[in-house]
């Protein structure tokens, strides 16, 4: 498949994310139709506001893969009602995170050990995705966050269940590829989605950047002086500055899909998906 039909299928299969906030009503018409769409879990809201989004983009025809943060979680009661939730649902993905709380509430410490309870439930799925970062996690140990990546990919073939693992935000392309080239040669197996924001407001993008622990990509946008120095406008960001050579990596790296961090900022997003796929239909 040549490059730009590669680009164009990671575009037009491109996951949306959403936070569930009031701000996410207004944003559902905008979505396309039978999108994939990630429904993140803030600590503040709690992970009863994460499922009746997904249950809410369930009912509207959307494929909802709920996040589910362990450090939410009080013990395998709840998980075993969580498992329910997503069987009785229809959910047919989801994504297991460790959570921002500094302290759990309950059992669970880390997304690994969440896994491997929920693992042991009638959960329905067929998919699970976990976390990855080429950027480097802001409080854990690169090690520690290698060696958890490849024990969730163990417990997800022992159950039999297919994964993927889904990159926080990265802006330097060269850090990107070679994150993933070394974690393919560690044993990495997973199919990747490169997680890349969405149509945004340059302040909002900077300011968000550096709160989710990508402080030093964010360095490199804005000391950079070539492409990816280029990725701000006076006013926005465009995706496709990184889309684009990603795209060019997607058969090395094994890059399956793009997860678009869209800070509910929807519309303005599925406009450049549209205007993407546009562009490269005319290269293919």
């Amino acid at each position: 498949m040549s490059t730009s039909r590669t680009t164009a299928a990671l575009v037009a299969d491109a996951r949306y994310e959403l936070v569930p906030l009031k701000s996410a009503e207004g944003q559902l018409p905008h979505l396309p139709a039978g999108v994939s769409v990630s429904v993140t879990c803030s600590p503040t809201k709690g992970l009863s506001a994460t499922l009746d989004l997904t249950a809410r983009l369930v009912d509207l025809g959307h494929n909802a893969a709920p996040h589910l943060s362990a450090r939410l979680v009080h013990d395998r009661a709840e998980v075993r009602r969580l498992a329910a939730f997503c069987a009785s649902h229809g959910v047919r993905e989801m994504f297991i995170v460790a959570g921002d709380p500094p302290e759990p509430v309950g059992d669970y410490d880390s997304a690994l050990a969440f896994l491997r309870d929920f693992l042991a439930c009638d959960h329905g799925l067929t998919r699970i995705g976990v976390t990855a970062y080429p950027d480097g996690h802001a409080f854990i140990p690169a090690e520690v966050v290698r060696q958890a990546l490849l024990d969730k990919q163990a417990l997800l073939a022992e159950a039999g269940v297919d994964g993927f693992a889904t990159t926080q935000m990265c802006f330097d392309i060269g850090k990107w590829r070679s994150w993933a080239a070394t974690a393919r040669t560690e044993g990495l197996t997973l199919p990747l989605h490169a997680g890349v924001p969405g149509v945004i407001d340059r302040m909002k993008l900077l300011t968000m950047g550096l709160r989710l622990g990508v402080g030093a990509s964010m360095r490199y946008v804005k000391k950079n002086g070539g492409i990816l120095g280029r990725l701000l406008t006076p006013t926005t960001y465009d995706p496709s500055r990184l889309v684009l050579p990603l795209g060019k990596l997607a058969d090395e790296l094994g890059i399956e899909g793009l997860h678009l961090f869209t800070f509910n900022n929807v519309q303005a997003t599925s406009r450049w998906q549209q205007a993407t796929l546009a562009k490269l239909a005319k290269l293919a």
